[in-house]
């Protein structure tokens, strides 16, 4: 275990240099065009991809990338960690964030969240925070980008009960566009609020679209039974390749 607290510290240190350097190569975009931002930061999410794989030694497989949908689109991944957050960037034209206003006062960082169009919230406004969210996402939405929104809400440890927001279905229901469904286990390999990364074989699964028109009940059901029914899946299939690499137990424990 030693190895593996050796290449976190790593990896860690050089995430963090690395986020600076795209930082800065970010700056000039500042008076280019929306989408020279958003390739900037697709780059970054590779190459801490690849850093990471480097490092640590955590292969990633994609799985259904031919189930994504062209054009406007709600995207739905399970939220176990960081990971998701960055990684996910590159497989969408027009990607876009719901987000704590806080993180827009972030000297340069928030700035470009800023100049990349995300919906920053104030969550003082209680209630109507959601209506704020559903009629902010059907505008940015209608005009041709894709939300990726986190059904649950915030970082869910893996085997955690989940909990999904009713949220969700109401700004599906405003946008009327599909959803996109999305499973994964990058809670196995970049636990939340922990310091370790292990190695592995992270997965992101697509999963099948889900059509525009559902009732919310009925979409919140579907989609959450798609999700977790998936992430429960590859989760055990990566926990038996924990049990070969680290000698008979996975890294990572159940949530108790």
């Amino acid at each position: 275990m030693f190895l593996i607290f050796l290449r976190s510290l790593i990896f860690n240190v050089l995430f963090y240099l690395l986020l600076i350097f795209w930082l800065l190569v970010a700056i000039p975009t500042a008076v280019l065009p929306r989408r020279a931002l958003i390739k900037v930061a697709k780059l970054w999410g590779q190459n801490s991809i690849w850093l990471m794989r480097v490092v640590v030694g955590t292969k990633v497989e994609f799985r259904g990338l031919d189930k994504i949908p062209q054009g406007p689109l709600i995207v739905a991944p399970k939220h176990q960690s960081m990971w998701e957050t960055f990684a996910l960037l590159q497989f969408f034209d027009q990607p876009l964030y719901i987000l704590k206003r806080e993180l827009t006062w972030i000297p340069v960082f928030g700035w470009l969240l800023v100049k990349a169009d995300m919906i920053a919230i104030n969550r003082q406004k209680g209630g109507r925070i959601l209506m704020e969210m559903a009629r902010r996402a059907s505008e940015e939405v209608n005009r041709g980008r894709q939300l990726i929104i986190f059904p649950e809400g915030t970082r869910t440890a893996v085997d955690a009960p989940p909990n999904y927001k009713a949220g969700i279905a109401q700004i599906y229901a405003d946008c009327d566009v599909p959803c996109l469904p999305v499973a994964l286990n990058s809670g196995l390999f970049w636990p939340r609020r922990q310091f370790m990364r292990y190695p592995g074989t992270l997965i992101v699964e697509f999963l099948d679209p889900l059509p525009a028109g559902l009732p919310r009940r009925a979409f919140l059901d579907r989609v959450s039974t798609a999700i977790e029914t998936a992430t429960n899946r590859i989760i055990e299939e990566s926990r038996r390749e924990q049990v070969a690499l680290f000698g008979g137990v996975p890294a990572t424990k159940p949530a108790e």
